[in-house]
């Protein structure tokens, strides 16, 4: 799966790079790893459902924000949102917990999730996002990751959290 996102992003002529580690599952995984990604914002990704299972969210955001979900659900006009179960996850993105990224909309081929930014992250140089594994994370600059989901036609937006 790693391989088909890195074609993408060289099909779509965006610069990036790869940084290989140990499987992370978490945040606090990541800030274990010591400044091994060059002063990246590292991103948190949440993948979360409406109430009724009806809308699929993926949700990113820097990773020392918290995501108040109710919040998020007023800004985004969802119904209240709960984190969607591994089933979900595999469904929608073909992912495992603890790889879930923006990068993932590729799999989602009838492009069901909805992507969530929050705009703090277009103020940062570079972003780090798995690129559909825990064992990788892929730097890449803000406008670049917003092109990246874009291209796979997902809606978009962005919110203040």
């Amino acid at each position: 799966m790693k391989e088909k996102v890195l074609n993408k992003l060289k099909e779509l002529n965006i610069d990036y790079k790869e940084i290989e580690h140990t499987p992370v599952y978490t945040i606090e995984d990541m800030d274990n790893l010591g400044n091994i990604f060059e002063n990246a914002k590292i991103c948190k990704n949440l993948f979360v459902r409406d109430q009724k299972g009806k809308r699929h969210f993926l949700v990113v955001l820097p990773e020392e924000k918290r995501a108040p979900l109710a919040d998020i659900a007023t800004k985004i006009g969802s119904t209240k949102l709960s984190f969607a179960s591994e089933e979900r996850l595999m469904k929608y993105l073909k992912l495992e917990p603890g790889a879930v990224t923006p990068l993932a909309v590729i799999n989602d081929e009838a492009n069901e999730v909805e992507v969530v930014f929050d705009e703090d992250l277009k103020k940062e140089a570079m972003l780090g996002v798995h690129p559909c594994v825990n064992t990788a994370t892929i730097l890449l600059t803000p406008t670049e990751l917003e092109k990246y989901v874009t291209s796979n036609n997902n809606k978009l937006k962005y919110i203040k959290i």
